[in-house]
């Protein structure tokens, strides 16, 4: 079994920046795959970007591309999402999940993840 749980969210000026934590207990957190996805209010939940067991390989939604930016310590247990130059369009409730298919690299695909957290909700003023 695995546990994550997210942090750092809040309400933020837009232009503003957040760092976005996640952190995984259990099965080696080094197996897995992690992904960011978020939720707003009425709407389905999106990929936001993705990130491979030791780093090296990332991907993104076009919508945060250049603004958002995922890591991971893997000796920490913990994944990342650091959001830059926010906009009222980033407000969502954020997730973070993963991924222990041996096959996967990074996974933009929601249905594929093992693991959830709970969420952590992220607000941006205009």
């Amino acid at each position: 079994q695995v546990q994550l749980v997210e942090s750092g969210g809040g309400l933020v000026q837009a232009g503003g920046s957040l760092r976005l934590s996640c952190a995984a207990s259990g099965r080696t957190f080094g197996s897995a795959a992690m992904g960011w996805f978020r939720q707003a209010p009425g709407t389905e939940r999106e990929f936001v970007a993705a990130i491979s067991r030791n780093g090296g390989t990332t991907y993104y939604a076009n919508p945060v591309k250049g603004r958002f930016t995922i890591s991971r310590d893997n000796a920490k247990y913990t994944a990342y999402l650091q959001m830059n130059s926010l906009k009222p369009a980033d407000t969502a409730a954020y997730y973070c999940a993963a991924d222990y298919s041996k096959w996967s690299v990074v996974n933009a695909l929601a249905d594929e993840y093992d693991y959830w957290g709970q969420g952590t909700q992220v607000t941006v003023s205009s």
